[in-house]
């Protein structure tokens, strides 16, 4: 019972971090109806961009593990995980805003590759940075990193409270931003009838960069909850992470942002119980990949709207 009990502390966990990066790719899609394949990457990014933070602060003040450090690395990986959404929207999306449905796809493919090999290669070429080419060290924070937690004789990881945490602050704030603010409900209007939202004077555009920029900034979350949950980060993070998060999303309802969250739980759950319960060669944690992408097809045949149901709004 105890194992139970600790794979299904892990799953949610896991589940809450694929959920933060799911939530993006439902956003973006509620509006656009884009599938950003290099959402992956976003969450890389900003997992660079807190390290990046980081190493600033601890040149600076000296203070390497304080926790005060956490929230400045928060808000520098999302600052640098925004930009690089808006400036991937603007320069990579918005002229294929019309085009064919497979150049947005191809598209968003390119720039997952360069951006990888952009991180690779840039970091690796800064003196005194760790050595981008392999997995770098994230660093510890006092209280969110170190010994585990025992609670009720489970042992839990102190990263595990973080990104569950985040996962909370998030969906709560999202829910409030979509539908008790102005910006929000214009959001809601352009995913329903972008022309008919522009007749009414809302900035189909402007809306459209709030939502690469939401996405981003909670996959910049998603980014420093992981290298604290694990312990190091890597340039080639974003691309399992991401398909992942794509899983999660069509789940529980792609353009639904509840079915996002759902999904993402369900499928951290799904991987860690997988690795316990299946006996065998067919069990372990070699197989949890597997075992997701399994549930992903079971859901396409059987319930191909997802656990919650997508939202989707047939357009005039």
């Amino acid at each position: 019972m105890t194992i139970l009990l600790d794979q299904l502390v892990n799953g949610l966990s896991l589940g809450a971090l694929y959920a933060l990066i799911a939530v993006g790719y439902t956003v973006v899609y509620g509006i656009v109806q884009l599938i950003n394949f290099a959402h992956g990457e976003v969450f890389m990014i900003g997992a660079f961009g807190s390290l990046s933070t980081w190493i600033v602060l601890d040149t600076v003040t000296g203070s390497s593990t304080a926790w005060w450090n956490l929230p400045l690395m928060l808000v520098g990986g999302m600052v640098v995980a925004v930009l690089t959404a808006v400036l991937m929207e603007r320069f990579a999306y918005r002229p294929l805003r019309n085009a064919p449905r497979l150049a947005p796809l191809i598209t968003a493919i390119g720039i997952s590759i360069f951006l990888q090999e952009f991180v690779r290669l840039f970091f690796g070429e800064i003196p005194g940075f760790p050595d981008a080419k392999a997995a770098i060290p994230f660093p510890q924070i006092d209280f969110f990193t170190g010994d585990p937690v025992s609670i009720g004789g489970l042992l839990v990881h102190r990263g595990n409270f973080f990104v569950v945490g985040a996962l909370l602050v998030c969906w709560s704030f999202l829910w409030w931003f979509v539908n008790r603010t102005a910006t929000g409900r214009a959001m809601q209007a352009v995913s329903q009838d972008p022309d008919t939202s522009r007749l009414m004077g809302i900035d189909v555009d402007r809306i459209i960069v709030v939502a690469f920029a939401v996405g981003a900034a909670l996959a910049a979350i998603a980014g420093v909850a992981s290298g604290l949950r694990y312990g190091n980060i890597d340039f080639r993070m974003g691309f399992l992470a991401g398909l992942k998060a794509f899983t999660a999303a069509v789940l529980g309802g792609i353009g639904n942002i509840n079915g996002a969250v759902v999904g993402g739980l369900t499928l951290g759950v799904v991987e860690a119980m997988a690795t316990t319960l299946i006996p065998g060669q067919f069990g372990g944690p070699s197989w949890k990949d597997v075992w997701a992408f399994v549930l992903l097809i079971l859901i396409l045949v059987f319930r191909p709207q997802g656990i919650v149901g997508a939202k989707v709004v047939d357009r005039a």
